[in-house]
């Protein structure tokens, strides 16, 4: 009796929930970074010049419905280490969510597009330089709102424009959670420009797990509010 009661409790205590994290973690970097293989490996073979903007935009989109998939597989994982399967969770979240996942993520990465064209050659514009100060707080404002909703496209079945909607209805209405994305982007950009732009995608599945914890509030009035 006493030797089926230990044999219950295997993989329930502090021990084996660590290694779970671990074990799914691993597991879902290493699928999103096969799934977005074809944009990273492009990026690869691109220049650092401003002109091959468009081409890394392209490259990237593979990006967005791996990054949801992980993000599903990372909300549905398992705490127990006898029940792990990450691997069909992001198989799973890849495809109920990559359609949705491209239609938000390719106007997104369209408009960052835009910007940072005009950004690169703002000399050219003949623009007054308050609008470059403009165009960055801009691009900033569609990186949150953009982080918003892959989280909501990740975890739930909206239609695009209602998935868009929300995501800019939260901006503001949790700030605490913008501000959550908020310090992510500045630490992916702050890895990017100290390290190697190859260290936020090595890093990601941690990222996107911390994008999670912060989006607490977001998901639990989702739930509430806006899901029957």
């Amino acid at each position: 009796m006493r030797a089926a009661a230990r044999t219950g409790g295997f993989g329930s205590g502090a021990l084996s929930r660590a290694a779970a994290l671990v074990h799914t973690l691993v597991t879902v970097q290493a699928l999103l970074l096969l799934a977005a293989s074809p944009g990273l490996a492009g990026l690869l073979l691109l220049g650092p010049d401003p002109s091959n903007t468009p081409l890394a935009a392209l490259c990237l989109l593979p990006l967005g419905p791996a990054a949801s998939a992980a993000l599903y597989a990372l909300h549905h994982r398992g705490r127990d280490l006898t029940d792990l399967h990450p691997a069909r969770a992001f198989r799973r979240g890849w495809r109920l969510n990559a359609r949705p996942a491209l239609a938000l993520w390719t106007p997104l990465l369209g408009w960052l597009t835009v910007i940072a064209v005009t950004l690169t050659h703002f000399p050219a514009t003949g623009l007054p330089g308050w609008w470059a100060a403009l165009l960055v707080l801009v691009g900033a404002g569609c990186l949150l709102w953009g982080a918003h909703a892959l989280v909501l496209t990740s975890l739930f079945a909206f239609r695009a424009r209602d998935t868009a909607r929300l995501a800019a209805y939260f901006l503001l209405r949790h700030g605490r959670a913008t501000l959550g994305a908020a310090s992510l982007l500045v630490l992916v950009a702050a890895s990017t420009a100290l390290f190697t732009e190859a260290l936020p995608a090595l890093l990601a599945a941690p990222l996107l797990l911390s994008l999670l914890h912060s989006s607490r509030p977001v998901i639990a009035e989702t739930q509430e509010d806006f899901t029957a």
